[in-house]
């Protein structure tokens, strides 16, 4: 089975892709410090693991796709292409909890951010359509998530999270 060129082009693109974002990372880790923790693993590890593992992703994909493709992809079972206003809903989610975790907290910017990303779930299942009891079990599934998460974070493993309030449980 052969696949059209531009499916080569294309594969070359994500593999390039994943490349460019292990490289980003890497240069990311750079600026953390080494200095060893707990257990001789210092904070710079994950990010440096992670890196070289998208880097090593990247080239691979990078020579498949420049060698015959992807070989083992099978061909799509439909014509439906990618949901863009679910990836819209989850981007729009990640983003918002980026720019609000400082000023609103951890607690409401991640409920913000998992009932964003559910309005996108649900629409790519055809679920799209607003209803405010919907929306409110959202917003408490959400914070019943995120709550516990905090305190376990800022309580019990002392590392701090921004908080809305300054008692700390919120």
């Amino acid at each position: 089975m052969t696949q059209p060129r531009s499916h080569f082009l294309l594969q070359g693109c994500v593999g390039a892709g994943v490349l460019l974002i292990g490289l980003g990372l890497a240069a990311g880790a750079v600026s953390i410090p080494s200095a060893a923790g707990y257990g001789g693993v210092g904070p710079n590890f994950l990010p440096w693991l992670v890196s070289v593992a998208l880097v090593v992703c990247g080239a691979v994909m990078l020579w498949e796709s420049r060698t015959g493709g992807f070989r083992a992809m099978d061909e799509p079972a439909d014509a439906a292409g990618a949901y863009w206003p679910g990836f819209v809903w989850v981007s729009a989610g990640l983003l918002a909890n980026a720019a609000l975790i400082t000023t609103i907290g951890f607690i409401f910017s991640c409920t913000l951010c998992f009932v964003l990303a559910v309005q996108g779930l649900r629409g790519a299942e055809g679920k799209a359509r607003f209803q405010l009891a919907v929306l409110v079990k959202d917003v408490l599934i959400g914070m019943a998530i995120s709550a516990p998460v905090y305190w376990m974070f800022s309580k019990f493993l002392a590392i701090n999270l921004p908080s809305l309030t300054s008692t700390g449980w919120l």
